[in-house]
């Protein structure tokens, strides 16, 4: 006998769904990295590149370039000699620390539960 199938209660997706276009920002490869460490202030290159063990520069450069494309990030050429590059975020890029923060809190809650498990 075939079990029946229940209705779904959640709420109906929105046309266009909000999580789909969060998750597009934030779902590229070390992109929560690179928010993380530039809602502590603005941040250089070869900054970012020591505050984020593993990436390599050519990812941190695609990373960097992506979030600013999408408004994340502001990328400011600073006048000095050499010139330098400074790279903070954006207001956009502002309201998605707290869901960045939200997401590490779980991840802790996580940690928690599978070493009290293990």
């Amino acid at each position: 006998m075939a079990l029946k199938i229940t209705r779904n209660k959640a709420a109906p997706l929105p046309e266009t769904c909000p999580l789909s276009e969060c998750m597009a920002i934030l779902g590229g490869a070390w992109t929560p990295n690179v928010i993380w460490y530039l809602s502590g202030g603005a941040r250089r290159f070869n900054e970012l590149k020591t505050d984020i063990p593993g990436i390599s520069a050519k990812m941190l450069t695609t990373r960097l370039r992506e979030l600013e494309d999408k408004g994340v990030i502001r990328r400011e050429v600073r006048p000095t000699s050499p010139p330098s590059v400074e790279y903070s975020l954006t207001e956009l890029g502002q309201d998605l620390v707290p869901a960045i923060l939200a997401i590490v809190d779980v991840g802790h809650r996580l940690k928690k539960r599978n070493g009290a498990t293990a």
